[in-house]
């Protein structure tokens, strides 16, 4: 599914499409989105179709559609601190974002059917931590990942914040996909080709928004092993911090504080985003799009409201952008004013690193 928004040159430019479209609503979405880029979660030789709204799938491998993606993060209500289980987790990237929301003393567990996706997943969110600025610019809850059938999750588990379940479900395990919630929680998953936002209003109170349509491929149904009985999953303890680790997030949280304010000092109004240079925009088409998931076919037709827009408008833009933007100018690099700080410290080594994570940049 996808072909809702046009597709960009870059992660920022998808982004910027699908806030235009009204699918990216929210500051912390948007932050979330911009922070992790979305054809890191692609193989090599498939990245070229990254920033186009729609679905990709390789093997086991699948994407679900960006304007998938940004609805089901603003219908989740994240909120730091909360607890998230993602229901066939794949890549990992939907959990990795959500974990820059819920900061560091959230809880982040995904379980996933096939091994190979699972540990995909996992090279991926290492990649992450490694390498990515973003990582210092936020909190990050890591996300946790196991392998097994989401409908066979111990009944002693405990319930979360916030459910999502990446493959369409069944009416008839609608209930137990409400059991997994806390009271207050909220579910959100395909139910009956819907795209389905469940509150939990009470012990058996609960309020049902349908957001919009969807053709999601259907849950796999467990397999008995051989004596008989269901492989129950087990999902991550929820573990306790350790001092130590308490104390490398307060004192990341206090250098952080400390830039800011310097940066306050010096200019008035904080730190400033790196500026994006501005594109021509480009004119929306009316998309015809079909996916495939697995052996089955999915086709639609979506038509762009911006199809309307005059080509004299366009040109315009484009003749403005032309007068103001220099033609070899690039954006400088983003400079990571934690990394600095950390290792301008007089502290040994060993403690800096631990400080950043062991981070290659």
């Amino acid at each position: 599914m996808g072909g809702a928004v046009s597709a960009g040159e870059d992660n920022d430019e998808l982004i910027d499409n699908l806030k235009e479209a009204q699918y990216i609503r929210s500051e912390l979405v948007e932050q979330a989105f911009r922070a992790i880029d979305r054809a890191d979660y692609y193989l090599e030789e498939f990245k070229e179709n990254a920033y186009k709204d729609l679905a990709w799938k390789h093997g086991n491998i699948h994407l679900s559609a960006p304007c998938i993606y940004s609805e089901v993060m603003e219908a989740l209500d994240l909120q730091p601190g909360l607890s998230f289980l993602n229901l066939g987790s794949g890549t990992g990237y939907l959990s990795s974002m959500v974990g820059l929301i819920l900061g560091p003393f959230g809880v982040n567990h995904g379980v996933e059917l096939h091994s190979d996706v699972t540990e995909y997943a996992k090279q991926k969110l290492d990649f992450f931590i490694r390498t990515s600025d973003s990582f210092d610019k936020f909190d990050f809850c890591e996300p946790s990942f196991v392998t097994g059938n989401c409908l066979e999750i111990s009944p002693d588990c405990s319930q979360y914040d916030r459910v999502y379940c990446g493959a369409g479900v069944q009416k008839e395990h609608e209930e137990y996909m409400k059991s997994l919630l806390k009271v207050g929680g909220i579910l959100v998953m395909p139910l009956e080709e819907k795209l389905t936002k469940i509150t939990r209003t009470g012990p058996s109170a609960w309020e049902t928004k349908k957001i919009l349509a969807v053709s999601f491929a259907p849950l796999i149904q467990p397999c008995q092993s051989e004596s008989g009985k269901s492989r129950l999953v087990q999902l991550p303890p929820l573990a306790v911090r350790s001092l130590q680790d308490l104390a490398r997030i307060a004192i990341r949280g206090t250098i952080k504080k400390v830039i800011h304010q310097e940066a306050v000092n010096k200019n008035g109004n904080g730190l400033k985003n790196t500026p994006r240079f501005k594109r021509r925009r480009v004119r929306r088409r009316r998309l015809e799009t079909i996916v495939f998931l697995d052996k089955e076919v999915f086709a639609s037709r979506i038509s762009n409201p911006s199809d309307d827009n005059s080509s004299g408008d366009l040109e315009e833009e484009r003749r403005e952008e032309e007068a103001t933007t220099p033609p070899d100018s690039k954006p400088e690099p983003p400079v990571n004013f934690l990394r600095e700080k950390v290792l301008s410290l007089p502290l040994p080594d060993p403690l800096k690193y631990y400080l950043l994570y062991y981070r290659e940049k």
